[in-house]
């Protein structure tokens, strides 16, 4: 695997079944899905979805990393299974369809506190395991884009939307147009409504990888039972 990331993703049932067709990518079996041919939609699913697709139904807690030089795969699955025996699972009310800048996602309600603590210790505990960043990298984040404090945040943890800046969510497309976000968002609370879960609980830390082609697949799963 190019890379490692720590993720929140759905044990199986229908919520993971119902967004791994949608995005027409399943991390867990590393396998591509068809599609489903929605009624409502302005473009095809896969027209929507090319972004989000390689790396599967997800919620960021870690972002991907390259790992250290002197670290093996099974190191960093090693570090990542002793974080989650330390850490607590978060209990959210629920999930709820949001228009973030452009682009449609999952995110969480009655947990932010929590939220972000969790994801706070899951930077923290996994920032040994990361390589430096490369000026490459540092380029690709646009950080002439960035606010002082999110420069900062690049520069001490690997990534700039973590602590403070950090908001948790499920990505569903790509960034869509104004005038196309609102019929796609129609069409996605019609779809998923019946999977969402009530209470939404994070309860594992996923250690997801990414293949040579770019995809990402789910290595390890390890519950939150501290």
């Amino acid at each position: 695997m190019k890379r490692f990331a720590v993720y929140y993703a759905p044990r199986p049932g229908p919520l993971a079944e119902r967004a791994a067709a949608w995005l027409g990518w399943d991390g867990a079996s590393g396998l591509a899905l068809p599609q489903p041919a929605l009624p409502g939609l302005p473009r095809p699913v896969a027209d929507l979805t090319a972004d989000p697709r390689k790396y599967g139904f997800h919620g960021t807690l870690r972002a991907p990393f390259r790992p250290a030089s002197e670290l093996a795969a099974n190191d960093v699955a090693a570090a990542v299974q002793a974080l989650a025996a330390r850490l607590a699972p978060v209990t959210c009310d629920g999930l709820h369809l949001e228009n973030l800048h452009g682009f449609l996602a999952l995110t969480p309600t009655g947990c932010e506190a929590a939220l972000l603590d969790l994801a706070a210790a899951v930077v923290e505990g996994t920032d040994a395991l990361r390589a430096p960043l490369t000026g490459a990298e540092i380029a690709r984040r646009r950080p002439e884009t960035l606010s002082t404090r999110q420069r900062d945040l690049l520069a001490r943890w690997g990534y700039p939307f973590v602590m403070e800046e950090f908001r948790f969510h499920l990505t569903l497309t790509d960034r869509l147009p104004a005038d196309q976000a609102g019929p796609v968002a129609r069409v996605l609370d019609d779809h998923f409504a019946p999977a969402l879960p009530r209470p939404f609980i994070i309860e594992d830390l996923c250690l997801f990888g990414e293949d040579a082609e770019g995809r990402f697949h789910l290595l390890h799963r390890y519950a939150l039972s501290g």
